[in-house]
């Protein structure tokens, strides 16, 4: 039976192999998120109007667009909910997440802007200080921020590369 499935699959070719692998798979939401860091060491936080009341502090976060790269989600995302600029650094975390979910962050850096908060999405915006997060942050979030030791040496050992939502959802 094998034989066969392997031989009918080499008579498909190209686009549909790949019709077949995209029905038989998993589609998926990337969610992206950005630790920003301000000059001073301080991370920014958000109290997320949509979020649950007892945890509406976390970070920048937003679905990825179709082709877009994950570092300039983050780039984009802060810019929509806080009007402030930020240059992304190194890739902190990549894993799944809930159901059909993959989880990206990237640490980035507070380079400009005037903060202006989007008020459909957004309640609050405040810079904290790693050592005085707020009661209500999302542990995930709390994690990307004060990470252990294990998390940061696997963090920054590990090579940093150019993903786009276009690499997880056609794939």
């Amino acid at each position: 039976m094998r034989q066969l499935a392997a031989r009918a699959w080499h008579r498909l070719r190209g686009s549909w192999q790949w019709r077949l692998l995209w029905l038989a798979h998993a589609k998926f939401t990337v969610g992206v998120t950005g630790v920003v860091r301000d000059e001073e060491g301080r991370v920014l936080l958000l109290r997320h109007r949509l979020w649950s009341r007892e945890r509406p502090w976390g970070l920048p976060t937003g679905c990825a667009a179709r082709g877009e790269e994950f570092a300039q989600t983050v780039v984009r995302e802060v810019r929509e909910e806080t009007g402030l600029d930020v240059r992304t650094g190194a890739l902190v975390r990549l894993r799944s997440g809930y159901r059909l979910r993959v989880e990206v962050a990237y640490e980035a850096v507070y380079v400009g802007g005037s903060l202006r908060i989007d008020p459909m999405e957004i309640l609050e915006a405040r810079w904290f200080s790693p050592d005085a997060l707020p009661d209500g942050l999302q542990e995930s979030h709390r994690e990307l921020i004060t990470p252990t030791v294990t998390a940061t040496a696997t963090a920054t050992t590990a090579p940093t590369t150019r993903a786009t939502a276009r690499t997880v959802a056609d794939s």
